[in-house]
């Protein structure tokens, strides 16, 4: 009696899942409904198989006393109409669920009650089939209608049971089995009601891990694509069944990679090689563009046995790591250049009051070398201090042929050559998206570079403004008769400190770089048969403000 107290006290609350669980085990939420049409499908079928039966009697009706007649048409039609319309509730109108249900049930229990009556109580057969709609209530419905369809049931078949021992002088003793099969009742609505539960917690536990499984394979998905190391996933055949945007681009592959040795030959004899034990996990191959890239495998626990293969910009990595050199670097020789630039003034000052003393051409000759190493040392300190001066460009359109026009004249007056040493070639209404001031400084270091090495003769330096190839750029040449940058060399001329003339500071070309860099811009070295050629393209189109060009990661 005690078991049974429990399992009554078990199924009348829902056990303490978590709030959300409880909230759907008294509520409602879309598998109820799905389960509940079910039930009333079968309901509808055995509706129908009553009905049948009524239009082709046999022998078995006269043994349940369940001959046809008007009464028992109009029992069936009406439980068949009162199933249809529960169908039809169920599937349009899905509000007040266990309304619906103990309405459902009710019916059951008054149809099946009448013919329990009809055909001669619960010795009939007929009581089982309120097992069925009860045990198939239980799963869907609440844990305290269960207790009362249980209990619905059970006094409908004692009420059946004691009128017809009353009206048709029955056996008093079968009022037992009534008893008997009301319990059946109660053990098939709390055996249900106690399945139905944990099959609704194990849905919703498979549900919510169904939700975040989905969420973590969006995130990952997301975080794979946003990745700036290509990913890819290839089969042991070499097939591509998978890569992000990042991979796309390093190799150049199409929408539709397909086949790793069609795409991308190296890496794919490199795999071949691992995969049979006798190769390395990590590879140097050139990409798209020619692009040092760095290729390593993983294999995976699939049962399909995917590999996976992790792409890596090099150029990137060691553009980072020169960034970062270099920002070290010039901290710390703007710390050294504060320090420097004060003695360096007394030794020029000094080297000043020297050359009012007359003794001779050794002496002239000395106090011309200290003097003009004093102003290459100033030079440099000043290049060094400008680079740790950079700030955000202040963006403008610039008309070039203006511009261009006013430089040469300022450059080549300070110079003091003639006007024909440089050749412009500007059209009107060409315009560059770029800071003034910047540019100014660009411009005077390539020129200057390019008139240092050139032959100062007429057009000895071309100075050509066109529209770029590519629609909204501009781009600026600047072009020297000179014999032009050694092939060994063309990698390291941006490199700071770098330069192959004796009064240079080797900082004129990187500072240029940097700052076309800080306006959004490029400058490039272009190979030439002969003579220097310098590019520099720009925006025409419109004008944004990017990053310093101190910022590492505006390159």
């Amino acid at each position: 009696m005690a078991s049974a107290t429990t399992a009554i006290r078990r199924i009348a609350t829902p056990p303490a899942a978590g709030a959300d669980v409880q909230g759907w085990l008294t509520a409602t939420w879309e598998p109820n409904w799905r389960s509940f049409q079910y039930f009333i499908l079968y309901r509808l079928l055995l509706g129908g198989l009553c009905l049948l039966v009524l239009f082709f009697p046999g022998d078995w009706n006269q043994r349940l006393s369940l001959l046809p007649s008007p009464m028992l048409f109009a029992l069936a039609g009406a439980y068949l109409a009162a199933t249809l319309a529960g169908l039809g509730l169920a599937h349009f109108w899905r509000q007040h669920f266990n309304l619906q249900l103990s309405f459902q049930v009710g019916v059951d229990v008054v149809v099946i009650s009448m013919l329990m009556y009809i055909a001669g109580g619960v010795g009939s057969g007929f009581g089982l089939l309120l097992l069925i709609s009860l045990a198939a209530a239980s799963l869907v419905g609440q844990g305290r209608l269960v207790l009362f369809y249980a209990a619905l049931a059970t006094l409908a078949a004692l009420a059946v049971q004691a009128l017809l021992i009353v009206g048709r002088d029955l056996d008093p003793g079968s009022i037992v089995q009534a008893g008997f099969i009301s319990a059946g009742y109660f053990a098939t609505a709390i055996l249900a009601r106690l399945l139905g539960q944990r099959i609704m917690i194990n849905e919703d536990l498979a549900r919510r891990r169904g939700i975040a499984l989905d969420n973590q394979i969006r995130i990952n998905q997301r975080v794979v694509e946003r990745m700036q190391d290509g990913v890819l996933i290839v089969g042991r055949d070499g097939t591509i069944v998978r890569h992000n945007p990042m991979a796309a681009r390093l190799l150049g592959l199409p929408a539709a990679a397909g086949n790793l040795g069609t795409q991308a030959p190296t890496l794919a004899a490199a795999l071949g090689h691992w995969l049979a034990g006798g190769g390395d996990d990590s590879i140097i191959l050139a990409g798209a563009g020619s692009a040092e890239l760095g290729a390593r495998f993983e294999s995976t626990a699939s049962s399909e046995g995917e590999v996976l293969v992790f792409l890596e910009d090099v150029g990137r990595v060691k553009e980072q790591a020169k960034q970062l050199k270099l920002a070290a670097l010039g901290r710390l020789t703007a710390s050294i250049a504060h320090e420097i630039r004060n003695p360096l003034s007394a030794i020029g000052h000094a080297a000043e009051l020297l050359k009012e003393e007359r003794r001779g051409e050794i002496f002239e000759r000395l106090l011309r070398i200290i003097g003009d190493n004093t102003a290459r040392l100033d030079r440099i300190v000043g290049d060094v201090l400008e680079l740790g001066r950079q700030k955000q460009a202040q963006v403008e359109t610039i008309e070039l042929r203006e511009f261009l026009g006013n430089f040469a004249v300022d450059l080549l007056g300070n110079e003091n050559l003639p006007a024909a040493t440089i050749a412009l070639d500007a059209p009107a209404g060409l315009a560059i998206c770029f800071d003034r001031s910047h540019l100014q400084q660009v411009l005077w270091n390539l020129v200057g570079n390019a008139l240092r090495h050139s032959s100062r003769g007429p057009a000895a330096v071309r100075l050509t403004a066109q529209a770029a190839a590519s629609g909204g750029w501009v781009e600026l040449h600047v072009v020297d008769d000179g014999p032009g940058v050694p092939a060994e060399l063309r990698d390291q001329v941006f490199e700071p400190f770098f330069t192959t003339h004796t009064q240079g500071t080797g900082l004129g070309l990187f500072i240029a770089r940097e700052l076309c860099v800080a306006n959004g811009a490029t400058l490039v070295l272009k190979a030439a048969a002969g003579g220097g050629h310098f590019i520099v393209s720009g925006r025409s189109d419109w004008c944004l403000l990017p990053v310093a060009s101190g910022d590492p990661a505006a390159n």
